[in-house]
């Protein structure tokens, strides 16, 4: 029981981090809901990629009437990152079988493969969280100028992992738009809110079919009514803090996290 209320808790810091710095939901939903919650972690997929996709619609649209979202980057990135998702979900990830190798007694199960890639992805994640930003806009009046290949390509890289692990990707989406397509860092941030809700919530409904009779929906609809909270708070805070500096702290949590995901799955 105590874990579960700290998961609650936490789930507000989840929307936090999405208010703040466009990214960083999923890579601590699926934890929460694994460690703290005790759900199985291929169904804490589907999960996040609900709580994950409401926050960030909730997000999006706040940014939207503060006109920090590029629709059109949206389409660019976004639609090539949808298909991915669904492919991912609807086949790749159930030709993923449920015993991935044996070495002696290990046994290496499809949720501890998750879980691993999992992990791999929250240091990827901190590493480019704690990166200096020197090439990051900050002007809001800058020209955006659309890499069109690499944006399509990079969208179809992040629904992919999207789908895998039910990670929104805003670590990946958010160095893409600023990089690829010169984007103010705020500008990117809303962006990339969007494209995570648009992507998220379609993976999780392809995965209706697949998981509707065991959803736990009061404990997905708590956690995210909480997570929701946590992004009104981080779109406020957005205003008044140096998100630089908040996210080089989150950056050190989630790898202390990363590497502890990945040492318990492999060796604990």
């Amino acid at each position: 029981m105590e874990a579960e209320i700290i998961g609650y808790v936490l789930a507000i810091l989840i929307g936090i981090s999405l208010g703040l710095v466009g990214s960083g939901g999923s890579i601590l939903t699926l934890p929460i809901l694994v460690y703290l919650m005790g759900v199985e972690p291929v169904l804490a997929t589907a999960y996040s990629l609900f709580i994950v996709g409401v926050t960030s619609f909730v997000g999006g649209i706040k940014n939207a009437f503060l006109r920090r979202i590029d629709f059109r980057s949206v389409i660019i990135f976004g639609l090539p990152s949808v298909l991915a998702v669904y492919f991912s979900r609807a086949f790749l990830l159930p030709l993923i079988p449920d015993v991935l190798f044996r070495i002696d007694s290990l046994v290496f199960t499809k949720s501890m493969g998750l879980m691993v890639l999992f992990a791999i992805v929250m240091i990827l994640a901190s590493v480019s969280m704690l990166s200096p930003k020197k090439k990051y806009q900050e002007n809001e009046d800058t020209e955006i100028r659309y890499n069109y290949p690499m944006i399509l390509l990079e969208g179809i890289v992040v629904g992919v992992l999207t789908g895998l692990v039910g990670a929104g990707g805003g670590f990946l989406v958010i160095p893409a738009l600023v990089l690829l397509a010169k984007m103010p860092i705020k500008l990117a941030i809303g962006t990339s809110l969007f494209i995570i809700a648009i992507k998220s919530i379609l993976g999780f409904i392809g995965d209706l079919q697949n998981y509707s009779e065991i959803i736990d929906w009061k404990l997905l609809l708590i956690f995210s009514f909480l997570s929701v909270l946590g992004i009104f708070v981080g779109v406020f805070l957005s205003r008044k803090i140096d998100g630089t500096c908040l996210k080089s702290i989150f950056g050190w949590f989630v790898l202390v996290m990363g590497v502890y995901i990945f040492i318990k799955e492999l060796f604990l």
